[in-house]
């Protein structure tokens, strides 16, 4: 049967299902946060601390992390670093801390930077990109899972940082979206993998997500103890995605602090207030809305994220496309059971691969079932749902993971979303697609 033949029948299957009408609601966040034009004003603060300040040498040359998330504000973050180390007479460069982001090459993690604000003009010092590592100690680690013998690892760091006088880890910290432990996304997880680079990375993958709990703080340690790191910069954001607080650490304060911090950022997640859903609809996936396209904590842990729970479960899911800022990185795209072609033809495998391939996660970029247009994707995935009532069933829909003070609930959803206190800002009302299919 050629495929032209199949997608007509998909289609006529897909034409069967009646999609019920959605509501817009939504939902309060705290929105409390350090306006933009305050921001270098509270990094000097934290910086200012004397014990903090002191830590910065006149005439020592400091490198600082910049990450391949879309942090916020982050140009004016780091430019504010910049300023900092500037004013106690210390000579600052910027080192990309991204593992294998930017297709792994040391033009691509410059240009990523770029992509975000982060330049030499924007923050006033030199971006030094490079691939090349030095092995700045070794870890020993048994399997949790087996109980098999210990096994050593090379701990790996960016060669410019390692040669520096000094290294102020910035990042933001968040819970991870494929484990749980005291530090998942944060300074531990910047310094073992970001500033890994790809093989600093890989290794510190390949045991695979079900050990990383235990191999970042082993390899954030030995970094510590080996690398001239002298402060840990700590980035909390609201769920609005916006920059809500910075704590800058002593390299003996990270281990105690950070895992306090994790807890604060886990209580700013922007997550959907439901327990369960019969087929949630995301609109757009993306390296910069989240590490897997689209974060568990908040769509919920599927297949692709066996070591994590959280989040709404979904009988299944739908994504319709990738983001502008994921340049065809569909990292992610694997806990989707229904896509588009749209997204399909975006795809940059490159990208999504040497990702899903460092991370040892090769679910994660697997191919959902792809549909000629949004319709048909969120008709698919209500045909095939186990769970849900055919006259009544329970459709979420989602613009991304960052983004959920306002998203749309089908009818059977709205008598728990008034009981809950959602906002209805729009009454029940058909999908807005066009004639081709698509949502606008």
């Amino acid at each position: 049967m050629n495929e032209k033949n199949m997608n007509g029948i998909i289609s006529q299957l897909c034409a069967e299902i009646k999609l019920p009408k959605m509501l817009k609601v939504r939902q309060k966040f705290d929105t409390a946060c350090i306006h933009k034009e305050k921001i270098a004003d509270a990094v000097f603060a934290q910086l200012s601390r004397p014990e903090i300040a002191d830590a910065v040498k006149p005439g020592k040359r400091i490198a600082i992390t910049c990450g391949s998330r879309g942090v916020a504000n982050i140009p004016v973050i780091i430019k504010a670093i910049v300023d900092f180390i500037k004013s106690r007479n210390a000579v600052p460069f910027v080192v990309p801390a991204m593992g294998s982001h930017g297709g792994a090459t040391a033009e691509g993690q410059k240009n990523l930077l770029a992509r975000y604000g982060v330049t030499d003009e924007s923050i006033g010092c030199p971006i030094i990109s490079s691939m090349d590592t030095v092995v700045i100690g070794k870890a020993a680690c048994g399997s949790q899972a087996s109980g098999g013998p210990e096994k050593t690892y090379e701990v790996r760091i960016d060669k410019n940082a390692a040669l520096s006088d000094g290294i102020i880890v910035a990042g933001r910290i968040k819970p991870h979206t494929d484990f749980r432990g005291p530090f998942e996304s944060g300074i531990m997880k910047m310094m073992a993998i970001g500033l890994g680079k790809r093989e600093g990375a890989e290794i510190c993958h390949s045991r695979g997500f079900g050990e990383m709990a235990r191999m970042v703080p082993l390899f954030g340690r030995t970094i510590l103890k080996n690398a001239p790191v002298i402060l840990g910069f700590g980035i909390l954001e609201n769920a609005f995605s916006q920059t809500c607080k910075f704590e800058a650490m002593l390299p003996g304060e990270i281990e105690t602090k950070e895992p306090e911090l994790l807890k604060e950022a886990r209580s700013h997640l922007p997550v959907i207030p439901f327990k369960s859903a019969d087929v949630l609809v995301v609109d757009r996936i993306g390296k910069d809305i989240s590490g897997d396209g689209m974060d568990p904590n908040v769509t919920g842990a599927g297949p692709c994220t066996p070591f994590v729970n959280g989040g709404i479960a979904a009988n299944r899911t739908v994504v319709l496309d990738l983001t502008a800022g994921t340049h065809g990185s569909a990292m992610g795209v694997g806990a989707a059971h229904t896509i588009t072609r749209r997204l399909f033809e975006k795809i940059d495998y490159d990208a999504t691969y040497v990702n899903a391939v460092t991370a040892r996660v090769l679910e994660f970029a697997r191919i959902p079932a792809v549909t000629e247009n949004d319709r048909e994707a969120v008709q698919l995935a209500l045909r095939t749902s186990t769970s849900a009532d055919p006259d009544n069933p329970r459709i979420i829909r989602i613009t991304d993971s960052l983004h959920t003070e306002v998203f749309w609930i089908s009818e059977a959803l709205e008598k728990e979303a008034r009981e809950m206190g959602l906002e209805i800002l729009e009454g029940a009302a058909d999908w807005p697609f066009d004639k081709n299919g698509s949502l606008w």
